[in-house]
């Protein structure tokens, strides 16, 4: 790959946790859905190869940063671009069969412990309810009087002279 996708807040020797590797991209290329075909005329830009894409939602996604905060100098793309696909991808079922894959591998490879997964779960509801909640009184200040002044009565008219 690129030497841009390195990060200096890595240790020498280490690969990023968002840089993907050629054997987990072996296991994704296939799973993602075939780009539609460029137009002959007025193709626009050349769509960014996927697996820098993936690169940079993951870092996203490890990092934490808004995607408009990713760095363009990392070769990710934009923000935008990875978020695009990441949208897509996962309207796609990508994920979901990503997961699928490489759960058989671990299977396949007698590696996956299923001692701590959740075989049924399930939810029963309170015919009878639970006792209703009493309506808190007001925690606001009471207004308080006016010290300054007091009210007066309502001017009377007086006899005319």
């Amino acid at each position: 790959m690129d030497d841009r996708l390195e990060c200096s807040a890595v240790r020498r020797g280490e690969q990023p946790p968002w840089i993907v590797s050629d054997e987990l991209w072996a296991e994704i290329d296939p799973l993602l859905p075939p780009r539609p075909p460029r137009r002959h005329r007025f193709p626009g830009r050349k769509p960014l190869d996927d697996r820098k894409v993936l690169c940079g939602i993951l870092f996203v996604l490890y990092t934490g940063i808004p995607w408009e905060y990713l760095p363009q100098e990392l070769g990710f793309g934009s923000g935008m671009t990875c978020w695009r696909r990441l949208r897509d991808w996962n309207d796609a079922g990508v994920w979901q069969r990503l997961h699928e894959v490489l759960l058989g591998k671990l299977r396949a490879a007698d590696q996956l412990d299923m001692s701590r997964a959740v075989i049924d779960g399930s939810h029963v509801r309170a015919l009878k309810g639970g006792p209703k909640p009493v309506r808190a009184r007001s925690t606001a200040a009471a207004r308080a009087r006016n010290t300054t002044s007091s009210p007066t009565r309502a001017a009377s008219p007086s006899p005319s002279a």
